[in-house]
């Protein structure tokens, strides 16, 4: 089972940024990849948060989406698809959910998961402020599919803080992780591998995390540093700062077998 996470630099146009990953997503083909997984925003990051609206798709219909069903069926793949705009409450029509959705290798949209935790925070000594929760809707659904690879948990960045989403998951049946991000450079140097290794190793679980890297057009500096982590915390594949594709071989048997013998999710008590 060889599995991608792919790093994009995506801009304000939606056409140039499928191009890319189209790109990107024959290169994890030809490297052998039945699974690959696309980062946060990789079909559009604006200049301002709410230019998502108008782009934002109904469930099942619309360019980004005809493009993944596309791809995955021409690159005979599952493709876990990072977050794109999707079509919100009516209640305020310039905020859009982040949704990921995950399809098949014939094409067939398998899940589709709306970001829960959304990105509200001051970084006071970075002069740095965020809020996605002024141009999107949180998700409410925990949300995992079932793939040839085992059951995969899908999450999208700021969510990798809340652990109790990923015990979850993990009692849903997850033995794979996905989480697509755009992490700050300010908080990915501080906090990504060690975030990312910490909710392997306490669910015993793989971790595909693709990330953004770069400036993007709202002036936002993205960390990269995409990584494919094992269930014991050890890094299979680390991105240097560009377009590209980082791949592993994963051993689907390796959570069950680490599981009976380290049990540390069946000792739990709380």
């Amino acid at each position: 089972m060889r599995v991608a996470a792919i790093q994009m630099n995506s801009g304000a146009d939606p056409a140039v940024n499928l191009q890319l990953a189209d790109r990107l997503l024959a290169e994890a083909a030809a490297d052998g990849c039945t699974l690959a997984v696309l980062p946060e925003n990789f079909a559009l990051m604006p200049r301002r948060g709410r230019d998502k609206a108008k782009y934002a798709e109904e469930p099942g219909e619309g360019p980004v989406q005809a493009f993944l069903a596309a791809a995955s069926k021409r690159h005979g793949m599952w493709i876990v698809a990072g977050s794109m705009p999707l079509v919100s409450p009516e209640i305020d029509a310039e905020r859009v959910y982040g949704a990921c959705p995950v399809y098949d290798d014939q094409g067939h949209m398998q899940a589709m998961y709306r970001k829960i935790h959304l990105f509200d925070v001051d970084l006071v000594d970075n002069q740095e402020s965020y809020r996605e929760s002024r141009s999107m809707f949180p998700g409410d659904d925990v949300t995992s599919v079932d793939t040839p690879f085992g059951r995969i948990g899908l999450t999208i960045c700021y969510d990798l803080r809340f652990p109790e989403l990923f015990r979850q998951l993990v009692d849903a049946g997850a033995t794979i992780f996905t989480v697509p991000a755009a992490f700050t450079q300010t908080t990915g140097e501080a906090h990504w591998h060690t975030l990312l290794r910490a909710r392997a190793i306490e669910n015993l679980a793989y971790v595909i995390a693709p990330g953004q890297y770069g400036v993007h057009p709202d002036q936002r500096s993205t960390y990269g540093h995409s990584l494919i982590v094992d269930p014991w915390g050890r890094i299979l594949a680390e991105a240097a700062d560009e377009n590209c594709i980082v791949a592993a071989d994963l051993d689907p048997e390796l959570p069950a077998r680490l599981r009976s013998e380290f049990p540390a999710l069946t000792n739990r008590r709380l």
